[in-house]
């Protein structure tokens, strides 16, 4: 089951008090990634934290927040990384009760 926390507003994804109070300490490239781009496209940003697979948690969201789309990446994994560690694009692609786009890293 989805514990249905509260949607976090990116501004407190940059307070360090609020994350204590999460107990996360967020990636600081990808927070300023995720700032530059709702700048740029002037959109208001909500994250929800999750706990656990991927796979599942990312289906599990699409349900409980709900979500109209899903973008995800993928890191271009080889054929035999991929079958031992199982894509999470794939699994998201093919399990999601909404529709998601794959955005390929563009380095590999």
């Amino acid at each position: 089951m989805v514990a249905l926390a509260a949607l976090i507003p990116l501004s407190e994804i940059r307070d360090a008090h609020v994350m204590k109070k999460y107990g996360i300490k967020p990636d600081p490239e990808t927070v300023d990634i995720i700032s530059l781009a709702a700048a740029q496209k002037e959109v208001v940003v909500l994250m929800k934290i999750f706990w656990g697979d991927a796979r599942e948690k990312l289906c599990e969201a699409v349900d409980h927040i709900p979500l109209n789309c899903l973008v995800v990446g993928n890191r271009g994994l080889g054929k035999i990384k991929r079958a031992i560690m199982g894509s999470v694009s794939n699994y998201v692609v093919n399990n999601s009760s909404c529709p998601v786009t794959v955005v390929k890293d563009h380095s590999v």
